[in-house]
């Protein structure tokens, strides 16, 4: 019984792949439509694409054609190919405005943005584009059952691309070029009010000045650490017990000492 089950099963194997071959290679389009369905709605996703890629110019213009470019871009996106799919998700969106698939259609193919972005410390532009395409979805569908995941999306990307200038800021500090690490957490300030970051920017913009003043000709001394004074109010001003507020206190009694001696 067991051969007897292993040779029915590569007899149909062999006779899937064989009918798949020959519609393949059929010039006729209706049968490979046919099957592109039948692959793409049992998941056989690579075959299936084989097939839409040679039947989707047939079908511009022709009543099937929303039908088939749905399956076509949704084929990329369940391949994970979402350069692909975003770009074919956003022509189908334009193509077929008043298509019931187009809502669906729009977040996919924003979806497939957000998933190209990459890790924080790579280059954010493609993260850029993937906060511009799903708030442009939860503009264009305010109402939508989406709207939850795609605001939550949104967040993580934005908390992203403030890691990546946080970070930035954040190298110049380490590696002792203050002035620079200033003026980077200054336009991070600027940039991200709101960001979870905040307090460690506020926080470092302060140590980097502290740090370029100690370590400044005499002359300039006195004046940068009166700055260092001011960055260390900005930041106990939100912060008084934030998590870095110990450390902050420890830094503002040296000012003080060292200010003393000016006095």
């Amino acid at each position: 019984m067991k051969r007897i089950f292993l040779v029915l099963s590569a007899v149909l194997i062999f006779g899937s792949c064989s009918e798949y071959q020959k519609v393949l290679k059929d010039e006729e389009v209706a049968p490979k439509y046919k099957m592109a369905e039948e692959l793409y709605k049992a998941g056989k996703y690579k075959k299936a694409l084989r097939l839409f890629e040679q039947i989707v110019p047939q079908y511009r213009g022709k009543p099937q054609a929303e039908r088939v470019m749905y399956y076509y871009a949704d084929t990329y996106y369940n391949l994970e190919d979402y350069y692909l799919s975003g770009y074919q998700f956003e022509r189908f969106a334009k193509s077929y405005p008043t298509s019931e698939k187009r809502e669906e259609a729009f977040y996919k193919g924003a979806k497939s943005y957000y998933y190209l972005s990459p890790r924080f410390s790579l280059d954010q532009t493609d993260t850029e584009k993937a906060i511009g395409k799903l708030q442009e979805y939860i503009n264009t569908y305010p109402e939508s059952e989406n709207l939850k995941e795609a605001n939550a999306l949104v967040a993580e990307l934005r908390t992203k691309r403030e890691k990546k200038a946080f970070e930035i800021a954040k190298q110049y500090h380490h590696r002792e070029d203050y002035k620079v690490a200033i003026e980077s957490f200054d336009n991070f300030l600027v940039d991200y009010p709101g960001s979870t970051f905040r307090e460690k920017a506020l926080y470092y913009r302060f140590e980097s000045q502290y740090l370029l003043a100690v370590g400044s000709y005499e002359v300039l001394v006195e004046e940068r650490l009166n700055l260092a004074l001011d960055y260390y109010k900005d930041y106990i001003r939100y912060y008084n017990n934030g998590e870095l507020s110990a450390q902050a206190k420890e830094l503002l009694a040296d000012i003080n000492n060292r200010l003393e001696q000016y006095n």
